[in-house]
């Protein structure tokens, strides 16, 4: 608004006051009503927003629920013997219920080939041509060119650091004394019964760091009994099952177990394989925590006094997710409801988990699968859900249309009171062109009066009635 420069001056009068009261009579009552209608647009924006934001936690839940795939998990429960963990059990979707012991006799190992003598230090030559070394383990292997003039420490080096390397480390030991050695010790990680180191080389000065000579026969590097690659071997409720690693995959039929350490004794440990009945129920728990909250926040925002109180599409919809609740489900077994798995609805309209019929658990342990299909199937509950919320809140849903109005409203509203203050500019501009020409008339009169009084004060015989 323009700024409001002083009336009254010539005059004396208070004309500031009068036009500052004229314009605040046609200003102030529109301004609040701009003040009161954009604090309820506010306020139903935020009410919108509660109730979407609370849906669309239950959204999330209604997505997991909708996936087959989180009623098919299993749970693995292992109970190690005393001296110790012997195995680890990967998670797993298809394996069969069922408990099993097992025995860890063995642990699977590479090879490791040991040079028998012919070296006293690290900095002793290998060759004096050079040559090429083929290293293989099972059915990995790699080469490693040996440059002539080679010490046994860049044999070491050249190996270790080969692009190629698919596993094999090596070691210098030097054993000191009167008459020290230098033993190359070559290591494969490739474990598993036949999968020894073999190392060849295409020159027969470099038979002493091989297993096998250029010329045939048994070279420098051999492979003691304990050192040589070997399996795994497992007991499994008594029947012994081998494997090349560790790791165990299918032993037991759609299950995957590593031996981490051999038994003491007759030690097994007890695994038991079953549906992973806790981590639904803990969904299905938070199924219920997400629908009550999402229900409880329509019905805040709707009460009386309320941003959304009488809003008959909040309405509408709390009436939506309530029906949905009651949806019959084909082709779940004995289970055709929410209510048949152990759920109850409430007289306020909540969820809770009920025994009435039964328990969420007896449902689960007596026909886990049909639970899984009443919510996730085709015509499942969360499939139904999932439809309601996504017509409710995708790019064009509900939701979306409703904010989208209101901040339309605002934004009118905005321009409503530009165009206000700018009328209430033009009015205060024509109140003070009217009350300049009174100011100056009744200054000009006041001026004239002066001027008769003085005039006739200065006649003979006149006498002013002031005292």
């Amino acid at each position: 608004m323009a700024t409001i420069t002083s009336a009254g001056v010539g005059s004396g009068l208070d004309l500031e006051s009068i036009i500052q009261a004229t314009v605040n009579a046609e200003d102030l009552p529109k301004m609040q009503r701009f003040e009161a209608t954009k604090t309820r647009y506010s306020v139903q924006l935020s009410g919108l927003g509660a109730v979407k934001s609370s849906l669309s936690a239950f959204q999330d839940i209604i997505k997991k629920l909708a996936d087959p795939e989180n009623f098919t998990k299993r749970s693995n429960t292992i109970v190690q013997p005393a001296s110790g963990d012997v195995i680890s059990v990967a998670a797993n979707s298809s394996a069969t219920p069922g408990n099993f012991n097992i025995k860890v006799n063995q642990l699977a190992q590479g090879s490791r080939a040991t040079t028998t003598s012919a070296f006293t230090a690290p900095s002793d030559v290998v060759s004096a041509s050079g040559g090429k070394l083929t290293i293989a383990a099972g059915d990995k292997s790699f080469e490693v060119d040996v440059a002539a003039g080679a010490t046994l420490e860049e044999v070491r080096a050249a190996i270790n650091e080969s692009a190629t390397n698919f596993g094999v480390s090596v070691n210098i030991i030097n054993t000191g004394g009167a008459t020290p050695e230098a033993k190359l010790v070559i290591s494969s990680n490739v474990s598993g019964t036949g999968n020894d180191l073999t190392i060849t080389n295409d020159t027969a000065e470099l038979d002493n760091i091989s297993t096998t000579a250029f010329s045939g026969g048994a070279g420098g590097l051999s492979i003691a009994a304990t050192d040589m690659a070997r399996d795994a071997i497992v007991e499994v409720d008594g029947i012994a099952v081998n494997s090349a690693t560790n790791i165990f995959k299918d032993a037991i039929q759609d299950l995957t177990f590593t031996a981490k350490k051999v038994s003491v004794g007759t030690e097994t440990a007890k695994l038991t394989v079953d549906f992973d009945k806790t981590g639904v129920e803990k969904l299905i728990d938070e199924f219920i925590t997400a629908f009550n909250n999402a229900a409880g926040t329509i019905e805040y925002h709707t009460k009386a006094g309320a941003a959304l109180y009488g809003d008959s599409g909040m309405r509408g919809l709390k009436n939506q997710l309530t029906n949905t609740l009651s949806t019959v489900v084909s082709g779940a077994g004995g289970f055709e409801t929410l209510f048949d798995v152990g759920i109850g609805l409430k007289k306020d309209g909540k969820l809770e988990k009920s025994s009435l019929v039964r328990s969420v658990n007896a449902a689960l342990t007596s026909d886990y699968a049909n639970v899984g299909k009443l919510f996730s199937g085709e015509n499942g509950l969360a499939k139904t859900f999932e439809s309601l919320l996504n017509t409710q809140l995708e790019a064009k849903g509900s939701f979306k249309f409703r904010e989208e109005s209101l901040n339309k409203s605002m934004r009118q509203l905005e321009d409503d009171k530009l165009s206000h203050d700018y009328r209430m500019t033009q009015l205060e501009a024509g109140l003070r062109a009217k009350y300049a020409g009174l100011d100056v008339l009744i200054a000009q009169m006041q001026s004239s009066g002066s001027y008769i009084t003085q005039q006739l004060a200065n006649l003979p015989g006149f006498t002013s009635n002031k005292k």
